[in-house]
């Protein structure tokens, strides 16, 4: 994609309206990356850019191409597609001195821990400005949407990306020069020791206002975030076997983990609603959803990333506490939390995998309604056989996730009606009641 600058701003309509036909003009002012209009065709500068990395960006929204057929849609007049867009240089920026762009990470040794500790402690240098916003950059791609809206909760409801430009902006050349001019504007007639200091002070100022967003509540859970999500490859120093034998230490660390996940479940068994039903009456766990557990699941990983429920599984393992059945990793990470709440809470004396506890509790919930005159057809127990499954994975069941996969399939809610009737409700109560028992 090609352009062409305009650098008399005085021409810049009349040549705009002859030599093409009117679509989008857009005024950029420090529009860099998150823009994507892609029929815009104009770019008009109204000031410099100091850096090459940010002028190379900031004209790229113009290098988008669009469908002949999309660009007709906002611009009837257009005779053929876009193949190139214009720059009107107000400013004099496509002519201006840049410099190169450098490497944000300037730290690459120091734990992030310990960058975001020094900053909250006051320290403001730009190396370590620049290394926190790097890191946060990255980790910006690898955490869920859920874990972005609780980083803006901690955050003054700053998102991971606004704080990551706030950092940046407090160093960037451009923005240092508009500071040294607002105090030029502000103050013509004095001194420049004194113009100097009021830079000073708004320089500071910036660097505060950057800086006060990480509070030792969100330095902790950018800490376990980042946890969660780490993997190491160390491909330097590769592992060589120096002792055949049973490490004394795995039943230790072992007993440390177990102990550890169950003063966890303890300390919140009263603030969370999925804890509280484990510890209530039995017929209560037939209120426990999918979403509740989740919730739970997702909490447990940002407070304690080493508590994640296939190494606490893992360590029941080494502590031979698990049921010769339940050997080897449960279906997935849901089912194994609950399974280990199961046997923390005292629901299930011996530590056995979820799923196997609902076939359990389904054979004996199907032999004592079959022990009288009540006799399920094969269609029936079909169904019923569908709606355990369901259970044993998502925990629970509505009578409208019969309208979803795999239920639709086999017909949906209205055939569960046609073959249990008026029983409906109460066969889907009873099993979310019974299996989870």
């Amino acid at each position: 994609m090609t352009y062409k600058a305009i650098e008399d701003p005085k021409s810049v309509l009349s040549q705009f309206r002859n030599e093409y036909h009117p679509r989008i003009a857009v005024t950029v002012d420090m529009i860099a990356t998150g823009t994507d209009v892609k029929p815009l065709e104009c770019l008009l500068f109204m000031r410099d850019v100091k850096s090459r990395n940010y002028f190379e960006q900031m004209k790229g929204r113009g290098t988008r191409t669009v469908p002949f057929d999309d660009l007709k849609k906002v611009s009837p007049s257009a005779k053929y597609t876009k193949d190139h867009f214009v720059i009107v240089d107000a400013i004099g920026v496509t002519k201006s001195l840049k410099t190169d762009s450098r490497p944000l990470e300037k730290k690459p040794g120091v734990p992030l821990k310990d960058l975001l500790a020094a900053i909250a402690v006051g320290a403001r240098e730009e190396e370590l400005f620049t290394s926190v916003a790097n890191r946060l950059t990255r980790l910006e791609k690898q955490i869920t949407d859920k874990e972005k809206i609780q980083f803006s909760a901690k955050a003054n409801g700053k998102s991971v990306s606004q704080v990551v430009k706030g950092l940046l902006n407090v160093f960037n050349p451009d923005t240092l020069e508009d500071l040294r001019m607002k105090v030029e504007q502000e103050n013509p007639g004095a001194a420049p020791v004194e113009k100097e200091e009021k830079f000073n002070r708004l320089k500071t100022e910036l660097q505060d206002n950057a800086a006060k967003v990480f509070t030792g509540e969100l330095n902790e859970y950018i800490e376990n975030v980042r946890k969660a999500h780490e993997q190491k490859i160390d491909m330097q120093n590769p592992d060589t076997v120096i002792n055949v034998g049973w490490d004394k230490d795995n039943k230790t660390k072992a007993e440390t983990l177990v102990h550890d996940f169950k003063a966890w479940i303890a300390q919140h068994k009263e603030e969370i609603t999925a804890l509280q039903i484990f510890y209530a009456q039995p017929y209560r766990r037939r209120e426990l959803t999918y979403a509740m557990m989740k919730d739970v699941l997702e909490k447990l990983k940002a407070d304690k990333p080493v508590l994640a429920p296939m190494q606490v599984w893992r360590a029941y393992e080494q502590l031979d506490a698990v049921t010769s059945a339940a050997r080897g990793s449960p279906r997935n990470e849901l089912i194994a939390l609950v399974s280990l709440i199961r046997k923390v809470s005292g629901v299930d004396k011996t530590l056995t995998t979820y799923d196997k506890t609902v076939d359990k509790n389904f054979q004996n919930w199907v032999f004592k309604k079959q022990a009288g005159a009540l006799k399920f057809t094969e269609e029936q127990m079909q169904w019923l056989r569908m709606i355990k499954d369901h259970i044993a994975t998502s925990i629970h069941l509505d009578a409208d996730d019969l309208d979803y996969t795999p239920f639709d399939a086999a017909g949906g809610k209205g055939k569960m009606y046609q073959l249990f009737g008026d029983r409906m409700d109460e066969i889907i109560n009873e099993l979310n009641e019974s299996l989870a028992a």
